[in-house]
């Protein structure tokens, strides 16, 4: 579409939503709920499809068959014109873990709300165990099963779709009593706009890869399922390529943060003689934030696997080498990244990968609305997370809630939130409830952050746990890897799922026990 189709699409959009908002304070010139009249109108339209995951709708995971016209959005429909409304954009432990909340409280039978959650995959991840994907540790449907599955038996709907833009208009009702019969709009990128009555954030962050010259190029970001087969991929390759050379296979990680580290330990475990691992930080220590029990377990095993460290250094670019027979065979090629270093005494250097991970910085992919409605914008930091006030809605916004990456809520001593899973959990619990009080017109909890600890992987049989109701414990080894696995299989989303998984991870563990009973066995016979 040219640009100037979009332009006038765009324009169409904020008169449409603008004629809306004038429809709140003059009734005769709204549509009425659910009616499907528009400004827009378009003869061109072409097939587009949906996934619904849902008991009450066409079955578990139907595909159904909608018309998008090219430049006029559809209204969704909704099942029910008369109960509450929910959109859930992002199908993150935020996202998917407040439509479960919803879906788990007990409602008034004219109360309970219409969910609907809308997500660019197909699959939910777990992303704390995307490590263990590299190990092989754990299989693709373990840590990333669809929502389909997962919300099979559920009223929840879900929807296959990106969002695009955001038209809030619940600010319009600020200074008097909010009884407008709408929160909003949604416009996701097939055409499809989603009228809402209570909004939840929840799409996640990327990595930011566009600070450093060359970092967007040649490097890969560790935060998401394609990313992990991305990089799965690569080492596969160069594993290939040199399995029979005597030549090392060189891997960077750029960030000594939990990400990078347990990133270098995956990395350096799987390789182990065939690689050698390269960790870059610009401070001069790993983990900087972690309890101290998991940092010093964390630089044992770095200082096993002869992980080098190259700390008090920063980035300053990554540039691709020619070479001349990786090209011949349109192979992968090798990289040079120059560093500067951040404390005197040390000296600029150049470190020379075959693989370079990135690990440093993320941005929230919270899309940020359509210019001429700036009447509505939502206050975003400098990250582009949304400011919440402590029952976690946006400021300004009383129908709009976020959660996770997307949300920029302080601590008492000012300091953000982390975006971590634990937060984005606990918040996910909150963000229900709430969404519960305000429906029912009852009081809304301010959400409080309870840490229970940090845990960090370092291998196939090795990880650390420091639980913060006991200070200064710490479980490392093969006992803090199982305690781990126990944590994280308690959190994987529905009973059904757990079920699954807790068998497949105990049938894979009797069976490396199994071998490596034989294994013991075979060298005690050779040794006799």
């Amino acid at each position: 579409m040219s640009s100037t189709a979009l332009a006038a699409s765009a324009t169409l959009l904020r008169l449409n939503c603008e004629a809306k908002h004038q429809g709140r304070l003059f009734p005769d010139f709204s549509r009425g709920r659910g009616s499907k009249i528009s400004l827009f109108a378009s003869s061109q339209r072409k097939s587009y499809q949906f996934v619904v995951a849902s008991s009450a709708s066409v079955g578990n995971g139907g595909v159904a068959e909608m018309s998008e016209a090219e430049s006029a959005p559809r209204y969704y429909s909704w099942p029910d014109e008369k109960k509450p409304r929910v959109c859930i954009l992002g199908g993150g432990f935020g996202g998917l873990f407040t439509a479960l909340r919803l879906e788990s409280l007990v409602w008034p039978d004219d109360k309970k709300p219409q969910v609907l959650l809308v997500d660019q995959s197909e699959h939910f991840v777990f992303k704390p165990m995307l490590y263990e994907l590299l190990s092989g540790e754990v299989d693709a449907w373990e840590i990333a099963p669809r929502f389909s599955d997962l919300l099979a038996n559920t009223s929840v709907l879900f929807l296959q779709d990106k969002v695009k833009l955001l038209y809030p208009s619940d600010h319009l009702v600020m200074n008097g009593p909010a009884k407008s019969s709408a929160g909003g709009s949604v416009l996701l990128e097939s055409g499809l706009l989603i009228e809402y009555d209570w909004l939840v954030l929840s799409l996640g962050a990327e990595a930011k890869l566009d600070v450093v010259p060359g970092a967007l190029e040649y490097a890969l970001p560790f935060v998401s399922m394609e990313d992990a087969r991305k990089v799965d991929l690569r080492l596969t390759k160069l594993e290939r390529r040199k399995f029979s050379k005597e030549s090392l296979i060189r891997v960077v990680v750029v960030g000594c943060g939990y990400a990078g580290v347990e990133l270098a330990a995956t990395v350096s475990e799987r390789l182990q003689d065939r690689g050698l691992v390269q960790a870059i930080n610009v401070e001069n220590t790993i983990c900087p934030n972690a309890p101290p029990g998991n940092r010093e377990a964390a630089s044992k095993v770095l200082s096993s696997r002869k992980v080098e460290l190259l700390l008090g250094y920063f980035v300053r670019c990554i540039r691709q080498v020619v070479d001349t027979e990786a090209s011949e065979k349109h192979d992968i090629g090798k990289y040079i990244l120059e560093l500067q270093p951040t404390e005197k005494g040390l000296q600029s250097q150049t470190v020379e990968a075959d693989l370079v991970l990135w690990t440093v910085g993320s941005k929230s992919l919270l899309p940020h609305l359509e210019p001429g409605n700036r009447r509505g914008a939502l206050p975003l930091n400098g990250r582009g997370q949304a400011e919440t006030d402590e029952t976690l809605r946006v400021n300004g916004h009383p129908r709009i809630f976020a959660v996770g990456d997307s949300s920029a809520l302080r601590e008492s001593n000012g300091r953000l939130l982390p975006a971590t899973a634990q937060v984005a959990f606990q918040q996910a619990d909150f963000a229900g409830w709430n969404l519960w009080a305000a429906i029912n017109n009852r009081p809304l909890l301010p959400f409080r952050f309870q840490n229970l600890g940090e845990m960090i992987v370092l291998g196939r049989n090795d990880a650390a746990i420091s639980p913060s109701f006991i200070e200064g414990l710490t479980l490392d080894g093969p006992l803090g890897h199982t305690a781990r696995k126990l944590a994280y299989l308690i959190r994987l989303p529905t009973d059904e799922h757990r079920l699954k998984v807790g068998i497949s991870w105990l049938t894979k563990s009797a069976i490396d026990s199994v071998a490596s009973l034989q294994s013991t066995l075979t060298k005690v016979i050779s040794n006799s």
